[in-house]
Parts: structure tokens; C-alpha cells; sequence
């Protein structure tokens, strides 16, 4: 396996970054007003969250937030800031994959043991490219990241390899399921995905995210974060209730080695949605691979659970239209749901700055309000969906989710 050194990019990114009562609503654009869309910004919070803040674009444009962006301030979201995307990187990864497959380097159904031979225990299984990408190949979830509510807090820091990841997530852990015979989400596939980049390309995958996707689209406000802590201008502050009958915690500054290549991307909704914008109208890859990318598989028999794709989520509309893509994210202080029309016509990426502990009232007013809010072209028409839809999480350990 061929080694990269990733340190002359952390310390790039590095350098370029270093250089009371709230109004909802107070910084959506002028002349832009959508009561729909604030409305919808202002049950998230009440759902429980101390704020949330959306982008529209589109057939229309706006932005807003509700709520408190800085509990200490009591200043309101900042609707054009930065946050932490978490899993929405699945989708960039992916992408990049696709310009590699579209450019000779492999195919998407070779094995991935032909590349990285006995980085995962199991060489003698047919796990292939494809398979990571739509989380169809068995491999095992994650690591374990906080065993305790505390461990949000003092395990900050903590750095990760992404090797290291693979590893401790693997070792003695057998296949979920013989590959391609199950759907199972899998971060560790996904830093393999990485780890696979920066093989065939002998770059960092920060290098390689910033040649093919930021830079290209002008994508200023997102970088890869790997072992950088900051959010330089954040949307709002990262909140999670950790001490039981205390504040929220701060957990703005943070080291996410531990998500790497499945969820260490720092952005804003606009850049999200430029980004999106430029992925379905068929500006980053060749028809044949965009095809590709948005053949889906179902999750489960679950009625209004999403299907899955190469990286790219489908979930079902509740208006006009066959479905809505893009990727949701969670991580510690951030929850983010990047969701688009097909053609792009219609876009949305919005967020709320509490994830692992808030309630789940708050994140599902962003898909049953805020989602159809932005996404329908009647918001007051848009059906109910028969069940919330079952979005991916890590396995976090609090009052809505478990350690698993």
C-alpha cells in the first residue's frame, strides 16, 4: 500500500484558515421573504435545538435562520457561515471515486483487495468498489466513539489514522453479511474509499478533494478537515447536552480524524448547494457514471425510508416529483440535510447546531417542514409521509441514539 503524507496539507489548510433573545429570521435576504421556509426554521428550534439556519436556491433564493447561533452571545445563526457537514462528505468522496473509475484507473466492480491488499480482514471475500460506495458490502459500521456522555467532551481530541479506523473497527469483527447480499451503512467503508484515492493517486485526499471538487467549482468556504479542529466562521456554534442538569456544551472545536473520508468536510449551505447543483447537472462526471451513481437499492421494506445510490441518498418526495437527492450528516453540534430536485431547479441545505442530544421533534421538522418548504412548489399541499424517514446516524451514544 503506498504511503501518503498528509501532513503538508493539514498544515496548508492550517495556514489559509488562520489568516439573548434572537428575531427569527433576522438575516434572510432582503425583498427575499418565505414565510413557509422561516416558519418551518422556527418549529425545528422549537422542536428543542437552541438554532437552525437554511439556503434556498434555485427557482427561488433565500436565506434565514431561527433561533441562537452563540449561547454565550445569544446572537442569532449565521445562514452563510460555515458547519460541519458530516456525512454530506460521503457524497464528495463518491464523486471523486467516479473521476477515477471514469478515468481508466479501476472498475467499479473490482475487488478492493486488488488495490489495498490486507488493509480489511477480508482479502478472500469479493468485496468490491461498488459495494463500499452503496454500503452493500458488509463491511463493519465504525468505530465505537464515545462510550459515555462525557466522552463528548474530554475525547475532543483524540487523533485517528485512517488506518488506525479500519483496524480497530475490523479486527475479529466478521462481515455484517456476504457482500452485496445486504445494505448495512458503513463509515469504515467509506475510509477505505479514501484511503483507496489516495493509493491510485499517490495524493492526499484533501489534495485531491480541493484539485477535483473545491476548486474547480469555487468552492472558497469548504475544506477537508482531517486533523484541523476549527470551523473558522461558523454558521453558529456546536452544542450537545453532555452533563445531565447542566449547559449545553461547546463543541465547536473539535479533531474529526475520526470520520476522515466519511464525514470531515467543513462547508456552508451555498457551497453545498453549488456543489450539488454541478454533481446532478451532470458537470463533474460523464453521463455513464452519474447513471451509475444514482442507480439505487432500497435500505429497508420500511415505508418512507430513502433508497441509497453511489454515495447519494434518494429520499421520497412528499410533493411533485419522483424523489429528492443529496445526503443528510450528522455529527457532534451539527445535523445537516442537503436535499435537491433531480435538475436542480429546487435546493436546500439546512442545518441545526445540536445533533447527538437533541430532540427528535427538531430533526424531524426539518425533513417533514423545512425539506417541503424549499423542495415543493405548493409547500401547503405537500402530503404527510406515512412513516419519518430512517436517516443514517454514527453510533452515538445519548438520549436518541445508541452505542452499537
Amino acid at each position: 500500500m503506498r504511503r501518503v503524507s498528509r501532513l503538508g496539507t493539514v498544515l496548508g489548510v492550517c495556514t489559509a484558515l488562520l489568516g439573548g433573545a434572537v428575531t427569527a429570521g433576522a438575516n434572510a435576504q432582503p425583498g427575499q421573504e418565505q414565510p413557509e421556509l422561516q416558519q418551518a426554521l422556527d418549529k425545528v428550534v422549537a422542536g428543542g435545538v437552541p438554532g437552525s439556519y437554511a439556503t434556498v436556491d434555485g427557482m427561488d433564493e433565500w436565506s434565514g435562520a431561527s433561533g441562537v447561533g452563540d449561547l454565550r452571545t445569544g446572537t442569532q445563526p449565521d445562514a452563510e457561515g460555515q458547519f460541519r457537514v458530516a456525512s454530506v462528505t460521503k457524497t464528495v468522496v463518491a464523486t471523486t471515486v467516479l473521476q477515477l473509475a471514469a478515468e481508466g484507473e479501476f472498475d467499479l466492480d473490482d475487488k478492493i483487495a486488488n488495490y489495498l491488499p490486507g488493509l480489511l480482514p477480508y482479502d478472500d471475500q469479493p468485496i468490491t468498489i461498488r459495494q463500499l460506495l452503496q454500503h452493500t458490502s458488509g463491511v463493519p459500521r465504525d468505530i465505537v466513539h464515545w462510550e459515555v456522555p462525557a466522552d463528548l467532551d474530554t475525547k475532543r481530541f483524540e487523533h485517528f489514522e485512517p488506518e488506525e479506523l479500519v483496524k480497530l473497527a475490523t479486527d475479529d469483527q466478521p462481515l455484517l453479511f456476504p457482500p452485496g447480499e445486504g445494505w448495512s451503512y458503513s463509515n469504515i467503508g467509506y475510509t477505505t474509499l479514501g484511503l483507496l484515492v489516495e493509493e491510485v493517486t499517490g495524493h492526499p485526499l484533501a489534495a485531491e478533494l480541493t484539485k477535483r471538487i473545491f476548486a474547480p467549482l469555487g468552492l472558497r468556504d469548504t475544506f477537508f478537515a482531517d486533523q484541523f479542529p476549527f470551523v473558522p466562521r461558523p454558521a453558529a456554534r456546536g452544542y450537545e447536552q453532555v452533563y445531565e442538569g447542566k449547559p449545553r456544551t461547546d463543541v465547536t472545536t473539535y479533531r474529526h480524524s475520526r470520520l476522515w473520508a466519511s464525514g470531515n468536510i467543513v462547508s456552508t449551505a451555498d457551497d453545498l448547494n453549488t456543489f450539488f447543483a454541478a454533481l446532478l447537472g451532470g458537470k463533474l462526471l460523464p453521463e455513464a457514471q452519474l447513471t451509475e451513481m444514482k442507480a439505487t437499492v432500497p435500505v429497508s421494506d420500511d415505508p418512507g425510508a430513502f433508497e441509497y445510490g453511489l454515495g447519494l441518498m434518494k429520499l421520497p418526495s412528499s410533493c411533485e416529483g419522483d424523489g429528492w437527492w443529496g445526503h443528510a450528516g450528522d455529527t457532534a453540534g451539527y445535523h445537516t440535510m442537503s436535499m435537491h430536485t433531480e435538475d436542480a431547479s429546487r435546493q436546500v441545505s439546512t442545518g441545526m447546531n445540536q445533533d447527538i442530544s437533541a430532540p427528535m421533534e427538531a430533526s424531524q421538522a426539518i425533513l417533514q417542514d423545512v425539506l417541503p418548504a424549499a423542495l415543493c412548489e405548493n409547500p401547503a399541499q405537500a402530503r404527510e409521509q406515512d412513516a419519518p424517514y430512517s436517516v443514517p446516524t454514527l453510533p452515538y451514544l445519548g438520549p436518541n441514539h445508541s452505542v452499537n
